[in-house]
């Protein structure tokens, strides 16, 4: 009976979807398990064969927790809200709703093919507006929650009004903007509805804000510093630009310190928290300000973890945008500075960061007061201080920073330049030195003369206070995240605007839909897209949206024209899943209390400081205003690895339309070029015909052979349709098996590794399910019978039970495949047919190849799914050895072996061994002189 994979796979994935096996139940007795896939975006491409592989991972680990007896939730859904299906709208005009639907349609196809174990009742879309209803309802309780730094938690904004009714804001320890003016009770009664509404503004966790944006003017929107790369947009490629613009921003900094405490609690690499730390930036140090010369009440705020180094501070430095820059900037410096402004809002945040060798600023002609010695500091401004980074300001210390040190070297060998002194030339000060605390190590430094590092560093903090100048401070490299995206296909933000302020939506009228507009890009004057729309207007008499003309600024009024951005919805789905059906809140009190959190998160490390940072605050904002009861969203994290593809590249001679093959490459100076691998064969050999067809550039293109034929380079390299070099699962399902794929993609190796892929390869697991199939079989008949196992079935079950648990609690899912492998050859060896043992190793498979284990536990006369089975239970008394192949030596020299119990004594074994025939042979009549036994290990007969 042969293995009719497709005819197989096809039944048992028609079974799951109508008898709604994985189907998880929100009341259950037994424990329970979340299994989480990192959310993905439908895009039109559909998957490659490096999607599905942190996939095939965790439903290998849901299905083998249904096994170990658990209720588990492993559900799916989309992120599908995003710039590339409005970028195709863009191109197409096809509307991004549409192509959004056919893409998560082409997707579920494919995820269904592969057989995944997914509760698809609970399948949720970001852009489905019963979703994003409860993305804009988060976003309206953060508008009206305020932070407590006594309580170290988020509260209501009412709290905040009640205190500031009762007793103003002096006494108020909150996080707010910094330019918050004192005001007691009676001020407060006394504001009008708007100044009110101003200040709260100035405390609320999400607010708007004049804030440096990374803009591209190509895209029409601003972009986070995740979708830069190397400066341009991540999308298309397009020059980035740093400008001021009015955002909704949220005050994730609030909770920089829980961020990175929460950070000990949880199951994630090293590599991956590390990641997270540094994006916090946790510094102690000190707030120090300088006054600028011959410019009244106008000062220059620093922070410095190296306070005691203030002596040494012979320059400062301010961020391009900073805002005293055009203040400050003396007429004769202007035209240099504005010149380097302009060039500096060409370059990313992150270009800036990570640009340590280029030395570049210019004088702004203009000097601060040094807080003690009173001396001129002259202030530069230099691309290398972000405005949004602390304080926009640097104190630099030549002698104890290197950067510090090249800008004063480069700029004091520059004529008309002035003076940077290196005060501490020759002094150590480095971290090596305050290692040694007691090591007296300032010099040049007055009242710190001939203290160490931990006193001079008290002492600096203490005269700072003194003189009003600076305090202690400990500061955090996070930044409030911006929220507003000048995009269409996003959600809309539940917000109108009454008199120039925000107002909320209240949440019986979500959700706020998007509108129709009739193109997807900015307005000819500069506004969103959603600027386009006719009928985008609040009326708050009838709760409704409006046409755009009744606008009268009484009861109508406009609506926000920004949307949110990717990782607005993808920063609370985890509890959505929990209660996907619920339509009168975003998730039941009961479901969340049952299923807590994720217990096992898999995906990409790439999210590392974007969605993962933005959901774990969300998180801990949700616990504090009481929504849900845990901090964390993931217990457990692994970044799966990256499937490799192997390009296929052409040679071009440079200025031509000539390629030459391979071998011909070095004879010309020539360019490479990737082209679609399904045009190449397993001998690297190119279909020419078949590449003219395929792109127009081939058409006429002369293409110089060797040996008759064109060869192709290869490299291997990130899979991606941007270098064609993609393999689509479904054709390999097709050919193969889904049951082989998803083996060969834990067979490639371990996890968290990148590895390439081979096509080719994927023959081996394929011939091993073949062989699977044989061992159930007689030929053309069912050949498992009731026999007993004998002892060596046992022992090769229990010894795959034993490590293929424990492979799966390690994720070293490679390692188990290899180990059905082995077992599938010595039962074939062994001849067994006994049901008890063929039935618990199908159950061990199931999890890696679910179709073929359906089929082969219905034959053996099982009427519910495999999946509602035990897992195998090891027993270790089928490993421990009842007998001993003993090796018989004489004098030393091995002449055979004999088994014999492990139960038997000296004696006993001295015995049997001397009865044997071919002892006698060996000593032909003669007695030994002794005979050496040593128990489990050797026998040698001394003659």
């Amino acid at each position: 009976m042969s293995y009719d994979f497709n005819t197989i796979e096809a039944r048992w994935q028609k079974y799951w979807a109508e008898n709604g096996t994985f189907k998880a139940d929100n009341n259950s007795d037994k424990p329970k398990y979340y299994i989480l896939d990192m959310f993905p975006y439908p895009s039109g491409a559909g998957l490659h064969v490096g999607h599905p592989l942190g996939y095939i991972a965790s439903d290998i680990y849901a299905r083998y927790k249904r096994h170990k007896g658990f209720n588990v939730l492993h559900p799916q859904g989309y992120d599908s809200f995003g710039l590339p299906a409005e970028q195709y709208a863009i191109q197409t005009g096809q509307h991004p709703a549409i192509t959004t639907k056919e893409n998560i349609a082409r997707y579920r196809e494919q995820l269904d093919k592969i057989g995944f174990s997914f509760d698809w009742s609970r399948e949720v879309k970001t852009s489905d507006p019963n979703f994003y209803k409860w993305t804009q309802w988060i976003f309206i309780e953060l508008f009206n929650s305020w932070y407590d730094n006594d309580a170290d938690k988020a509260r209501g904004i009412d709290d905040l009004e009640t205190i500031f009714a009762s007793e103003g804001n002096t006494k108020v320890n909150a996080v707010c903007d910094e330019d918050i003016t004192p005001f007691i009770a009676g001020d407060w009664n006394n504001f009008s509805s708007k100044e009110k509404q101003e200040v709260l503004l100035k405390y609320r966790l999400t607010y708007l804000a004049e804030t440096e944006v990374n803009w591209c003017p190509q895209l029409g929107t601003v972009l986070a510093n995740d979708e830069i790369v190397n400066g341009v947009s991540e999308r298309g490629g397009y020059p980035v630009i740093r400008k001021k613009m009015t955002q909704w921003s949220m005050r994730i900094s609030a909770y920089a310190e829980r961020l990175l405490q929460g950070l000990e609690t949880i199951d994630w690499t090293d590599s991956l928290k590390e990641s997270q730390r540094n994006w916090i930036g946790k510094s102690v140090g000190a707030s120090v300000t300088f006054t600028v010369k011959e410019h009244d009440n106008e000062i220059i705020e620093v922070f410095t973890t190296r306070p005691d180094t203030i002596f040494g501070a012979t320059f400062m430095t301010l961020a391009p945008e900073h805002e005293l820059v055009a203040k400050i900037t003396t007429p004769e410096q202007k035209a240099a500075i504005e010149a380097y402004i302009e060039a500096t809002a060409k370059r990313s945040e992150r270009e800036r960061m990570a640009d340590v060798k280029t030395i570049s600023g210019v004088f702004t002609g203009a000097y601060a007061e040094h807080p003690f010695t009173k001396e001129p500091v002259p202030i530069w401004i230099g691309d290398y201080v972000l405005a949004g980074y602390g304080t926009g300001a640097v104190m630099a210390v030549p002698c104890g920073d290197q950067r510090d040190y090249d800008f004063a070297k480069y700029f004091a060998a520059k004529p008309g330049m002035p003076a940077i002194t290196n005060i501490f030339e020759g002094v150590d000060i480095s971290e090596e030195a305050f290692a040694d605390k007691e090591k007296t190590i300032i010099a040049n430094s007055d009242f710190l003369n001939g203290l160490n590092y931990k006193k001079a560093t008290k002492t600096a903090i203490y005269e700072l206070e003194k003189l009003g100048q600076g305090q202690g401070k400990t500061n955090y490299r996070l930044r409030d995240a911006v929220f507003s995206r000048q995009r269409y296909w996003g959600e809309p933000f539940p917000v109108y605007y009454v008199d120039g302020m925000p107002q909320m939506i209240d949440v019986a009228h979500l959700p706020l839909a998007l509108p129709e507009v009739e193109k997807y890009l900015p307005t000819e004057t500069g506004e969103p897209p959603l600027g386009r729309a006719d009928v985008w207007a609040w009326d708050a008499e009838k709760n409704k949206v409006v046409s755009n003309d009744l606008i009268n600024h009484t009861s109508v009024f406009p609506l926000e024209l920004n949307t949110m951005p990717g990782w607005a919805g993808s920063s609370w789905y985890p509890f959505r899943y929990m209660d996907a059906g619920n339509d009168t809140e975003f998730a039941s009190a009961e479901a969340m209390q049952y299923w807590q959190n994720v217990d096992l998160y898999i995906g990409g490390n790439e999210h590392a400081t974007g969605h993962l940072l933005y959901s774990r605050f969300w998180t801990k904002f949700l616990k504090d205003r009481a929504y849900i009861t845990v901090d964390e969203p993931f217990k457990k994290l692994i970044n799966q690895g990256m499937i490799l593809g192997t390009s296929a590249i052409v040679y071009r001679i440079s200025g031509s339309n000539t390629y030459v093959s391979k071998g011909l490459k070095d004879q010309h100076e020539t360019e490479e070029l990737r082209v679609d691998v399904s045009l190449i064969n397993n001998s690297d050999e190119l279909n020419v015909d078949a590449l003219r067809k395929w792109q127009p550039q081939f058409n006429d293109a002369d293409f110089k052979l060797e040996d008759e034929k064109y060869i192709v380079g290869r490299e291997v390299e990130k899979m991606s349709k941007r270098w064609f070099n993609v393999v689509n699962p479904d054709g390999i399902c097709e050919q193969y098996g889904a049951d082989s794929l998803r083996l060969y993609e834990m067979f490639l190796g371990p996890l968290e590794q990148a590895k390439p892929w081979n096509t080719a390869g994927i023959t081996g697991v394929h011939s091993f399910l073949k062989k699977l199939w044989k061992l159930y079989h007689d030929r053309e008949t069912f050949g498992v019978t009731d026999t007993e196992p004998t002892k060596e079935n046992l022992k090769t079950l229990h010894k795959t039970i034993k490590k293929v648990e424990e492979d799966i609690e390690n994720f070293s899912f490679n390692t188990s495949v290899s180990t059905f492998m082995i077992a599938v050859n010595e039962l074939t060896a062994q001849k067994c047919t006994s049901r008890t043992v063929l039935e618990s190793l199908i159950v061990l498979i199931s999890p890696y190849a679910p179709h073929i284990a359906e089929e082969l536990w219905q034959k053996l006369g099982h009427d519910e799914s495999i999946s509602t089975a035990a897992f195998p239970v090891f027993e270790e008394k089928h490993l421990v050895e009842s007998t001993k192949q003993y090796p018989i030596s004489f004098n030393g020299k091995m002449r055979f072996t004999m088994e014999l119990s492990l139960d038997l004594s000296k004696d006993e074994i001295e015995a049997a061994v001397m009865a044997h025939e071919k002892t006698q042979e060996q000593l032909a009549g003669r007695a030994p002189k002794k005979v050496i036994v040593v128990p489990g290990k050797i026998v040698n007969v001394v003659g």
